[in-house]
């Protein structure tokens, strides 16, 4: 599975040993006003990967400096396809950032099923108190 870079983002992808999941990390920004164009192909190459693999698909977001909502609007057709398609997608993301905790905390509406899973980096979650 290739990596994706458009224009400021990037996804590196990680594939370990079935089933091990299949992990992408996002870095940089995603500010493009139609992420769908590039982010809906990728997407379906991510989910046909996985499925192939009999993996899940694991997204994290910490290292990434800002998605806008359309982006936010591509992840939620992201969601909505790998439920469709039987694959389990864990979402980890940095709750100490706020407006990524405000994003994600939005998302835990479509976590209804074990198909998906909203996590909190594990050293965000213990690194004190949130205010």
């Amino acid at each position: 599975m290739e990596n994706l870079i458009a224009d400021d983002l990037t996804i590196e992808v990680s594939e370990a040993e079935a089933p091990a999941p299949l992990t992408l990390v996002w870095k940089g920004k995603s500010d493009d006003r139609y992420p769908g164009k590039v982010l809906g192909p990728y997407f379906g190459r991510v989910l046909a990967r996985a499925e192939e693999r009999k993996s899940s698909v694991e997204m994290h977001f910490e290292k990434l400096d800002h998605f806008n909502s359309s982006t936010i609007a591509a992840v939620i057709r992201f969601i909505q396809d790998a439920r469709q398609r039987g694959v389990k997608l864990v979402l980890v993301y940095n709750q100490q950032l706020k407006w990524q905790k405000l994003s994600f905390d939005a998302l835990r509406v479509f976590a209804k099923d074990d198909l998906l899973e909203l996590r909190p980096t594990p050293t965000a979650a213990t690194s004190g108190p949130t205010p």
